[in-house]
């Protein structure tokens, strides 16, 4: 089967985020296959853009439409959009050449790329299937506070009743969205759950961590502390200052959190952390996406935290919890959300969102217990995890479904 993949800001190992795309589209190839992913040769996600318009990697054709170079959420996002979208729809034979989808999938964060995937599938007697990772325009409209009159958010919902009506199936990265999108006038039938997931060689023949990092765990180790650890964003998303909040609630007891990674709040905990004396806190800087599995293995335990968002009404999908489960290390989750993969997988404590002196309680009592039970949960996370979550099923799963 000749699959077609539309996501504009997909990425792959060597351009960074976003991974789906790429992680999807070589299991695809793997079980005989052809992909193509057709992305725009700027975002805002990558670490690095690509140099060319065209390019292959583990069997996946890469064709990169033309965009400019954009700054944050802003207009310039939205142009590109646009760009991307209108390129697509009159030059998609260009980008195409012999290849003749049996798949056309549309995958970017927005919807509006469902026009020329439509345009496309019709033309080729394609099967149409639209991917949901954030429903738009719902996202906007709550967490940007834009107005169901706004022109833009009127453009998008066009397009996202749209794709409920056109596509063949709708595959959603949260489990819980059926409910909107039949009231937007989705066929139930049409809805599939496909999450992200894991891949296995990433966990096979783990690299050793950085030294600094090694060598400060081993210390504090050696000096009886509990170390938790964090690693990812340092967004107001991931409520950070929730954390703290907790951390100084729990000085009593022999914790040290290791924050490490970047992101726009980091200076702003940072100052936190020094102006109120919070001492068993520690930042460090991010580590490469191949360290991390070994860079976890010295925890002894892993957090992660939510905000209350609304949006999370339709269900959560963290790739960072995937990462977390695999390293077989207890979790406290701090969430409001339908799903919690933690107290599904029984591997850790999951506490309310946005409430400290709960996650200072999580705190003390993941301290206070016994390491053979800590090294239980653990491998209860993981094995969830493996049974769930492994990409090499979930793309199965998808090609089934469709």
């Amino acid at each position: 089967m000749n699959i077609l993949l539309i996501n504009h800001y997909a990425g792959n190992p060597k351009l960074g985020m976003e991974f789906r795309p790429y992680y999807l589209g070589r299991e695809w190839v793997k079980s005989g296959n052809k992909v193509m992913i057709i992305g725009g040769s700027y975002s805002h996600l990558r670490k690095q853009q690509p140099t060319e318009e065209r390019e292959t990697l583990d069997g996946i054709e890469y064709r990169w439409t033309p965009l400019k170079p954009y700054k944050g959420n802003g207009l310039g996002r939205i142009k590109s959009m646009f760009d991307f979208v209108r390129k697509l729809w009159f030059s998609y034979s260009k980008y195409l050449g012999d290849f003749k989808p049996d798949v056309v999938i549309a995958s970017s964060t927005y919807p509006i790329d469902i026009y020329p995937a439509h345009k496309i599938a019709k033309h080729y007697g394609a099967k149409l299937v639209y991917e949901v990772h954030d429903l738009w325009p719902l996202s906007p409209m709550e967490l940007g506070g834009y107005s169901k009159q706004h022109p833009f958010i009127m453009v998008m919902q066009a397009a996202e009743d749209y794709c409920y009506r056109h596509a063949d199936k709708v595959v959603s990265l949260l489990p819980n969205a059926l409910e909107h999108m039949k009231e937007r006038g989705m066929d139930e039938k049409k809805f599939v759950y496909v999450p992200n997931g894991y891949v296995q060689e990433e966990w096979s023949g783990v690299k050793e961590p950085p030294k600094d990092i090694k060598d400060l765990v081993g210390q504090l180790k050696s000096d009886g502390k509990f170390v938790i650890m964090y690693t990812g964003g340092h967004a107001i998303s991931n409520a950070l200052d929730f954390f703290l909040d907790a951390m100084k609630k729990a000085t009593d007891s022999n914790v040290v959190a290791l924050l490490i990674g970047n992101g726009q709040e980091k200076s702003h905990l940072e100052t936190r952390v020094k102006d109120e004396k919070i001492d068993n806190v520690i930042f460090l800087n991010p580590v490469p996406k191949q360290l991390i599995p070994g860079v976890l293995s010295l925890a002894d335990c892993l957090y992660i935290g939510w905000k209350k968002n609304p949006l999370y009404r339709f269900g959560i999908c963290p790739n960072k919890l995937l990462d977390y489960m695999m390293s077989g290390k207890p979790i406290i989750h701090s969430v409001t959300a339908p799903n919690d993969w933690v107290k599904d997988g029984k591997c850790g404590i999951s506490v309310e969102a946005e409430n400290a002196e709960t996650l200072a309680k999580a705190i003390k009592k993941i301290t206070a217990t016994p390491k053979d039970e800590l090294i239980k949960l653990g491998k209860q996370g993981k094995q969830f995890c493996q049974s769930k979550f492994n990409y090499k099923n979930l793309a199965e799963q998808f090609i089934k479904f469709i």
